[in-house]
């Protein structure tokens, strides 16, 4: 296991209010630019969420998984792979709940009154506030690496052409408190990928070298991941890291993803601008919801081979 040496970025000077133009500003961009297209990710130091609200998010996590199977599954979604998944050969320490349009409040309380009929006021309260403020980091980092790339014509259409989707995700204790893999290795399919978790540590990433790296999150720290629709609309830019999850030890490990994925029916294609003889076309244009329904179907077929479950966005798109 090789060293982390991953790049701790922060936003603690940074006025979001007014972006752009600032030498803060500039900096900051200047090291996300950097960190994404040598590690494919990076941990962002970002004080504007409250230690209170963070622990609250942890504490409201593990209720909902405390809830019977059952009434897990009621969460559905119409996006594919959206809604509840359970553990299977692929994640077999793993579950996860997703909530839809997580900015939405009217959205959030639907889902948590579906879990519990009698009202839970803090859960959609605390999941709401929560995505509100870590979407805020989201689009500052996706408006840093779009005018880094030069291309700011795109930066309305780019901003504009995204949702947000939230996941609530448990890995249990392994068996006999042996290390076990507890997620297969994967690349997220989306743009960016922002992840809190709790004290457990298990995430790995894999280095440009082919090393892994386990990863350590002190508080305030949120892992900030590219996605392979990143890859394709930066065409190549960005690097989009295989990573997994390995868990060891007796305690449970909690964290909450924050997803920035294309709209479905949105046909994703990289700015002419970014491609020339130094960097050719790497990618067909494509429509994302094809790609999620590729990998639930991959799923379900494959639910034991990783490989041939998640295959990369290339193997499809790849010109």
């Amino acid at each position: 296991m090789g060293k982390d040496t991953t790049p701790v970025v922060d936003f603690s000077g940074l006025d979001m209010e007014l972006p752009g133009g600032t030498p803060e500003w500039e900096t900051v961009k200047f090291q996300i630019r950097k960190a994404m297209e040598e590690y494919g990710c990076f941990k962002a130091l970002y004080r504007r969420i409250p230690l209170e609200l963070q622990q609250e998010i942890l504490h409201e996590a593990k209720e909902l998984f405390d809830l019977p199977l059952a009434t897990k599954m009621q969460n559905v979604s119409k996006i594919p792979n959206g809604g509840y998944i359970g553990k299977s050969p692929l994640a077999p320490l793993y579950e996860s709940i997703g909530i839809d349009d997580p900015n939405s409040l009217e959205k959030v309380e639907s889902l948590t009154n579906a879990f519990w009929p009698q009202g839970k006021p803090s859960f959609s309260k605390s999941m709401h506030s929560f995505s509100k403020q870590i979407s805020e980091l989201a689009k500052t980092i996706r408006r840093m690496i779009v005018e880094s790339l030069g291309v700011e014509k795109y930066m309305d259409e780019h901003m504009n052409s995204t949702i947000y989707k939230l996941r609530v995700i448990k890995y249990d204790v392994p068996e006999d408190k042996e290390p076990m893999l507890g997620l297969a290795p994967h690349m997220d399919p989306g743009l960016i990928t922002i992840l809190f978790q709790n004290p457990v540590d298990g995430l790995e990433i894999q280095t440009k070298a082919g090393d892994w790296v386990s990863l350590n999150l002190c508080p305030n720290n949120f892992l900030v991941l590219a996605g392979e629709s990143f890859h394709a609309w930066t065409n190549g830019r960005m690097r989009p890291p295989y990573h997994r999850v390995t868990m060891r030890g007796d305690e449970a490990r909690y964290s909450v993803a924050l997803f920035t994925i294309f709209k479905p029916g949105y046909i994703i294609k990289a700015p002419q601008e970014l491609v020339d003889e130094e960097h050719p076309l790497l990618y067909r244009p494509f429509d994302f919801l094809e790609v999620l329904k590729r990998h639930q179907a991959g799923a379900g077929k494959n639910s034991e081979n990783c490989q041939n479950a998640f295959a990369p966005l290339r193997v499809h798109y790849g010109v």
